[in-house]
This record gives C-alpha cells, structure tokens and sequence, in this order.
C-alpha cells in the first residue's frame, strides 16, 4: 500500500530563495521541452521528439548553464520532463477518444509549483526520528530545510516532493506499507448520494449537512478581491509590495475555504467507512 505524507517546510530566507529559482528553472526546462516538442511537430518533417530524446539531452543542458540547470537534482529534472510526457500521453489519449483534447501548454512560474524526487536518496534525502523537532529534508542546490512533521512516518520511503502553496512550502512523502488489518465487520449496508442543500444523503435516511465554508468567507473574498482589483494586472515581478499583498490575502482566504473542505470531507469518509461494510454511491 502507498500512502502520502504532507508536511510543512520552514525554509530560512536564503533556502526559499533557493526553492523558489529551484521552481524557476524546472518551469523553465518544462517550457523549453514542450516548445521542442511544438516545433519539431510544425516542422515539414513532422519529427516526433520523445521522453528519451529530452532526456539525453539533460547532460548537454546542465553543461551549457550550470548557474541555473547544473545546480538541481539530475532525476527531479528527468521527473519534469516526464511530467510533460504524461502531459502528451494525456492530450493523445483524448484525441483518440474524441473528448476535447487540450493541448498542453506553456506554464508561467506562479503556475509551476511542483518538483518531484523519483527516489529518496537520489537529490533529496529524508533525515527523520519520530517525533524529534529537529526533522529535516536534505534537497540538492538547497541544503538541509527543516521540517514541521506533526506525526511519524511509517513504512519505506518511495519519493519526495516539495510544493508551494501560496508562500507556504511543503514535502510531501510516499510511503509503502504493508496492509492494514480490516476493521471490524459491523453488517451495515450503505448507499450515498451527494447533494446541493445537504453534502450527502444515505439510503438509511441520514444526511450530513453542508458546512458550506465558501459561502462563510464570502463577505471576506469579496473584500480581498476588491482590493487586488484595484491594481492593474501584471506580472508577479513588476508588482508593487501592496499589490502583492493584496495577491496573497486573496490567495490566503482561497487556501483556507479548501482545506475547510477538505477536511470535512476526509473526516466524513472516515465515519462512513467506519460505520458500514458497504458502501454504495453514484457514479460520478
């Protein structure tokens, strides 16, 4: 079984510099792989450039700029670029399908918030001892960034990504574990339904209401972005201190209605699971 950890970076001021051009520059490889990409496929030879051609290429990039490329872990690279296969592996497969086919495009660096370490050890390095303050995460071009780790983790460490969510950072872990042991058998039968006016019905006729988090801090969003629209949009560089501020009150109130409801709906999971062998719902 793989299971996720989330836990909260406290990056002194230099390492989140660090991390934020650690983003910059996988943004930046992610960009340039996909413009490759583009244009071998405008080209009238319709070349088609694969995973393993980008990949091969790595040695030759971190050479040519080693101030911004040959800094960062090898594999998270290799992860990036893997990133945007999966992306066109993605777009084909609904071309096939006759969905609506989405090609990928070109992200900007607020947009790029994610890189991934395909193996603990490899560019990264988990250092923890359960419930020890001094937990740590050695990442490469980075050094060692301490870790807010609320609880322990168990089983064998698969890989390791740090992500930014606003200006917070974060590490998120994948485990393997063996099984758990089934919980006790309590012969209950469920079907769920979810809904507007209620979160969820279920076939015994009990119904979990809807927190309704969103409509809590609409008073407080509409405030926020009243503030931000007041400045005229531009690029994150070019804004001034209040406009940034402005950005992240915004993004803070967002931030807060999702894990609201992520948390009521984690918590609401676990009841049903706990309460019914069974459970049945629609199909979403």
């Amino acid at each position: 079984m793989i299971r996720a950890y989330k836990f909260l970076l406290r990056p002194t001021v230099r390492q989140a510099q660090a991390l934020s051009e650690m983003l910059r520059d996988h943004c930046s490889l992610y960009n340039g792989a996909l413009r490759e990409r583009r244009d071998a496929y405008r080209h009238p030879s319709k070349t088609s450039v694969r995973y393993g051609d980008q990949s091969a290429q790595l040695k030759e990039i971190r050479a040519f700029d080693p101030e911004r490329q040959g800094r960062w872990s090898f594999s998270s690279q290799q992860a990036t670029l893997r990133r945007l296969d999966k992306a066109f592996a993605a777009f084909f497969r609904r071309v096939t399908s006759g969905d609506t086919p989405g090609y990928p495009r070109f992200r900007g660096v607020s947009w790029f918030d994610t890189v991934d370490f395909p193996r603990d050890g490899d560019g990264c390095r988990w250092d923890s001892t359960p419930h020890d303050p001094t937990t740590r995460v050695r990442l490469k071009g980075v050094g060692h960034v301490k870790v807010n780790q609320h609880r322990p983790v168990a089983g064998h460490i698969k890989t390791v990504s740090v992500k930014r969510e606003g200006r917070k950072w974060f590490v998120v872990l994948t485990a393997e574990q063996d099984q758990p042991e089934p919980l006790p058998a309590t012969g209950s039968v469920a079907g769920i339904d979810l809904g507007i006016a209620n979160f969820l019905a279920d076939s015994n006729g009990g119904f979990v209401p809807n927190p309704r988090h969103g409509r809590k801090a609409a008073a407080k969003l509409d405030a926020a972005q009243q503030a931000l629209s007041r400045f005229p949009r531009c690029k994150a560089k070019d804004r001034t201190a209040n406009h940034q501020r402005a950005v992240d009150k915004v993004a803070q109130l967002h931030g807060k209605v999702r894990r609201q409801r992520l948390d009521h709906a984690h918590k609401t999971a676990l009841g049903l699971v706990r309460a019914h062998d069974v459970i049945a719902h629609e199909d979403l």
